[in-house]
């Protein structure tokens, strides 16, 4: 089986309201449909979520690198050959969004190939997992409605709150609303997407002691790096590594020095390749992992899911799963579901995202 051919398609989707958080704001899905065929017929598809304040990647720079570096290079090999592929991709440096949905892709060829659900290719732990549900930047209130909604309709029991707005008291006061509307049963953590400096991070958790917060992702830029290690070493939570880690060298850099004691896992910027190899690193050293979300789509949303369900590590915490509810629509050709506060795998071959063709047409922007 040879590549034929390499595929970026830039599409829109709005969302039904601005996501707002410390590091940016969305009102629409600006992300690249990436495709792979293959001289069999076979195709395999992933979603890259461009996310220029994180990572400097946009949807022209994506649809730019895929078809201009990688695709020459690529186009003739077999999709088996993943080794000699990222090789091809390592030569040049970042574009982890563009490099993961290439990965991802690869994996969903292999799967519809071998006829094998690439959950199962992954490691097959389980068929499903718990979802977490990301809450914006809103008044308190208007969060723990929205938190009571999705618990009513969805099933779900752990949030994740966006926080590293100032004053300091806004996200102290969301924290303090949030236990006393939903209980010590529901789970909940926080996510400062680097808004804070680690001093600020350390005052947050002593005036939300006893609120049985379960962990503080990024909280400060990893650049602060005494000050992030001494927040590492006397937060009662663990400090999550999300943007600072999103190769297995940076997980490497960010355990040792002592910046985080807990990583993020995101698949649309490591695909299924180097999460395992991150995913491995954690477990090895006894590190904790969560999946995260890149405000995915369906599309990335299954990704994540696919490779979460596959090993016991990545089930053991609520992946951050639901943010496609905030679109207005999907390329999905069967939309996912949430049952009882969880999202099951696709049992079918490959990663089971089958895009609707009529959708895309709509929403392409080529």
């Amino acid at each position: 089986m040879k590549i034929l051919r390499i595929e970026a398609i830039p599409y829109s989707i709005p969302y039904t309201h601005p996501l707002k958080f410390a590091s940016g704001q969305v009102t629409d899905a600006e992300h690249v449909l990436v495709r792979i065929h293959t001289d069999q017929g076979l195709i395999g598809e992933a979603d890259a979520p461009p996310r220029p304040y994180t990572y400097g990647e946009t949807q022209a720079s994506i649809v730019t690198i895929i078809e201009n570096i990688f695709a020459p290079q690529i186009i003739g090999l077999d999709p088996f050959d993943r080794g000699k592929i990222h090789e091809i991709m390592a030569r040049t440096i970042h574009n982890q969004v563009a490099k993961g949905a290439l990965d991802i892709a690869l994996w969903d060829l292999m799967g519809k190939a071998l006829g094998t659900p690439v959950h199962k290719l992954l490691g097959g732990y389980t068929d499903s997992m718990r979802v977490s549900h990301m809450l914006g930047f809103r008044p308190a209130q208007e969060l723990l409605d929205e938190a009571l909604r999705f618990g009513e309709e969805y099933g779900i029991t752990t949030f994740k709150l966006k926080v590293g707005r100032r004053p300091l008291a806004l996200d102290i006061e969301a924290c303090h609303v949030l236990r006393a509307g939903l209980g010590e049963d529901v789970e909940l953590y926080l996510d400062a997407n680097r808004g804070w400096s680690a001093n600020e991070a350390m005052e947050v958790l002593r005036r939300t002691e006893g609120l049985g917060l379960t962990a503080l992702e990024e909280p400060c830029d990893a650049k602060e790096a005494m000050s992030r290690r001494r927040l590492v070493e006397k937060s009662p939570i663990p400090i999550v590594g999300d943007e600072s880690v999103p190769t297995a060298g940076d997980v490497s850099r960010e355990l040792l020095s002592g910046g985080s004691n807990a990583i993020c896992i995101k698949t649309a910027r490591s695909g299924f390749t180097e999460a395992t190899e991150i995913l491995g690193l954690c477990t090895g050293l006894g590190v904790d992992v969560t999946m995260g979300n890149q405000i995915d789509t369906q599309i990335g949303s299954l990704a994540t899911v696919t490779f979460g369900a596959a090993h016991e590590a990545t089930t053991r915490r609520a992946g951050e799963l639901s943010n496609f509810l905030d679109m207005a629509d999907d390329l999905m050709a069967e939309p996912i579901r949430i049952n009882g506060g969880r999202i099951s795998v696709r049992n079918v071959p490959g990663v089971g995202a089958a895009v609707d063709e009529e959708k895309l047409a709509r929403y392409r922007q080529n």
